[in-house]
């Protein structure tokens, strides 16, 4: 594609942000506008030092500035309208995880991408950060069965606890958080997950009745491996061991760590959900009198990258894959998949049961 990709950003919180920002400095796109219903648009614009078109409505945007693509970022139960409305217009689409708050808004856009030839790329931003990529390849190393232990907990205040009440009248944080997690789970074990169970519980009077911000799930997957992933919001979450990312197998045991003595505080910082450059591998192997034949390693990786750089990278990856036309589909059946497993872990959550998958 020989002139720029124009996008339009739907949604300038803080994810909107920090795409802006790489489309900012993208030599590849050019931003045609901004569309937020309050003043995040407008500070947006003061981050970036730019004057770029505001919009307050979506519509009006695609129909004004007629964007080659748009970048979605607004709150799970928008998506399949703005996406549907998107693709209709024309429009690639690069779309904050989870695809939809449901997977059969998730197939519609889907399906409208596949009839309507356009690219749709969720945002799973750990597919694109090195160390986690090592942490999966390590962990394959380790035999099967698995066990894995992750965790993302965040005791937030102020403007991130707002963010937090609004996400909450729609989603848990174990499916906005865990999709993250269970397609990591996934990759590492690429075996079918066969059922999940889960508890939740409601610990503030300002979420919905029928939801919760504390939850726990665990999966079973057909190869006899498998895994719990926690996560809560709120000021009341503790923030003792919030960040837990770790692999059990037969051959011993590989866990993404810090290299940082600041790593363990400011659990809503998004900083802290990303950036950690260092994995500890243990051994498992035992000499004649049962002692460990070798130390465990710590790997401290020289790339560490910002949260700003992992979307960086998702959008040179967007730009590619309409540039170079590249087979999305596996991408967006394993965004797909990982939705199924978490929305099916609401189901446990609210119905106390066992759910059998697919």
């Amino acid at each position: 594609m020989d002139k720029k990709i124009k996008v339009l950003v739907i949604g300038c919180g803080n994810m909107g942000a920090s795409h802006a920002t790489a489309y900012h400095n993208h030599q590849g796109f050019e931003i045609c506008g901004l569309v937020s219903r309050g003043s995040s648009k407008d500070n947006l614009n003061n981050l970036l030092k730019s004057n770029y078109k505001t919009f307050n409505d979506y519509k009006s945007a695609i129909l004004e500035t007629k964007p080659d693509a748009v970048c979605i970022s607004t709150y799970p139960d928008t998506h399949e309208e703005i996406s549907l409305y998107a693709l209709n217009n024309k429009c690639h689409i690069f779309l904050e995880k989870p695809i939809a708050a449901d997977l059969e808004g998730s197939r519609k856009i889907i399906k409208k991408a596949e009839e309507n030839n356009k690219k749709l790329v969720v945002g799973y931003i750990l597919r694109y950060h090195p160390i986690w990529k090592e942490f999966i390849k390590e962990s394959k190393k380790l035999g099967k069965p698995l066990a894995m232990r992750m965790n993302l907990n965040q005791q937030s205040s102020g403007e991130t606890w707002d963010v937090h009440k609004n996400l909450l009248a729609s989603l848990s944080p174990i499916v906005d958080c865990g999709v993250h997690y269970l397609d990591v789970m996934c990759q590492i074990t690429q075996s079918k997950p066969l059922s999940v169970s889960a508890i939740g519980v409601r610990l503030s009077d300002e979420i919905p009745k029928d939801n919760y911000n504390y939850g726990q799930l665990q999966i079973r997957f057909k190869d006899g491996s498998v895994g719990w992933y926690e996560a809560g919001w709120g000021p009341m979450i503790s923030e003792t061991a919030f960040f837990v990312k770790d692999v059990i197998g037969p051959n011993g045991s590989v866990s993404i760590v810090s290299n940082d003595e600041i790593f363990n505080k400011d659990s809503d910082n998004i900083e802290n959900h990303t950036r950690n450059n260092c994995l500890k591998i243990h051994c498992s192997k035992l000499d004649s009198n049962n002692n460990f034949i070798s130390p465990n390693k710590k790997i401290v990786y020289d790339e560490d990258p910002s949260h700003q750089d992992l979307c960086d990278y998702e959008q040179e990856y967007f730009y590619k894959s309409i540039c170079e036309d590249i087979d999305l589909k596996s991408h967006i059946e394993d965004a797909y998949k990982s939705l199924q497993i978490a929305l099916a872990c609401d189901v446990a959550v609210k119905e106390s049961k066992t759910v059998f998958l697919d």
